[in-house]
């Protein structure tokens, strides 16, 4: 008797094992995708020389202080991070003006600055990523302009470190004002039309040229007070020498009148020891010397 088994119904729960265990593994990867997705959004990295910007629904959380650089945690989907940079930037201008004395002048500024790193999520709100074009290029402009119409053109030359301390407290306090921070300003030149450019250089050298006569002039006058005063001083040292002489002959005079032999006595002190060589008829070879006064 042979015995006959029915594998179909052993066959059939082989679709229905592989059917779950496929499932499982869409609902793992599902669950794992939805995880990276909420650690990705939950994590923010803020870069080296930056600070972070919280924002919630895309609003700036103006209550939070922005965020140092380094990971931070935020609540995903509804939090945000702007990066903004706060290194020290550059930015040049070449700004045309007109003088006082309505000289055109075309000057060149550049400012190293920086945003303020604990207000920076202000200027984020206020003006946005793009505030060099907003801000620092207006205030730069408006003060040159301002500055430059209260000195006429010579002055912006002969004056340029006033000049300089002006449009820096200037643009310094404009730019505070939308918390940007100026570390250095520097005006890199003055440039007049060629005409006024001569202009002034022809009169700087008349002005040079001015002073080296004046100059020259105090020398003279120095150098003629400093002769004359020679010449009083040789004339008072001839006076004192003839009073000298004058007082030496009044002294002989009076030893004369009151000792015959006084110019006998001279003769001695005059004397060398020598003895003359010839002696003529009648000499002789001493001096006589008074025994008696």
């Amino acid at each position: 008797m042979i015995t006959r088994f029915d594998v179909s119904k052993y066959q059939s729960s082989s679709p229905n094992v592989n059917g779950g265990a496929a499932k499982i593994v869409i609902a793992a990867v599902i669950v794992l995708i939805v995880i990276a997705v909420v650690a990705s959004s939950s994590v923010k990295i803020v870069d080296a020389g930056n600070r972070g910007i919280l924002t919630h629904w895309n609003a700036v959380d103006l209550t939070s202080a922005p965020l140092d650089e380094g990971i931070h945690f935020v609540v995903p989907f509804q939090d945000d991070v702007v990066q903004m940079e706060v290194r020290t930037l550059k930015y040049d201008t070449s700004t045309r003006s007109a003088s006082q004395d309505l000289q055109t002048v075309q000057t060149t500024v550049t400012v190293n600055y920086h945003p303020d790193t604990e207000k920076v999520h202000f200027l984020y709100k206020e003006i946005g990523l793009s505030y060099e074009n907003r801000v620092i290029e207006p205030a730069i402009d408006e003060t040159v302009k301002q500055v430059s119409a209260n000195y006429n053109a010579e002055e912006l030359i002969t004056k340029r470190p006033l000049v300089k301390a002006d449009i820096e407290n200037a643009i310094r306090e404009r730019l505070s004002q939308f918390y940007i921070e100026t570390d250095v300003i520097s005006i890199t030149d003055f440039e007049f039309s060629p005409l006024f450019a001569k202009a002034i250089e022809s009169k700087v050298e008349a002005e040079q040229k001015a002073q080296k006569a004046e100059n020259d002039l105090i020398r003279i006058e120095v150098e003629a007070r400093q002769l004359e005063a020679q010449a009083v001083g040789l004339a008072a040292a001839n006076v004192a020498e003839a009073q000298g002489e004058a007082e030496a002959i009044s002294i002989i005079n009076n030893a004369l009148s009151n000792n015959p032999f006084y110019i006998e006595w001279l003769k001695t002190q005059a004397w060398d020891g020598k003895l003359p060589l010839v002696v003529g008829e009648g000499g002789t070879p001493f001096i006589s010397i008074p025994t008696t006064p």
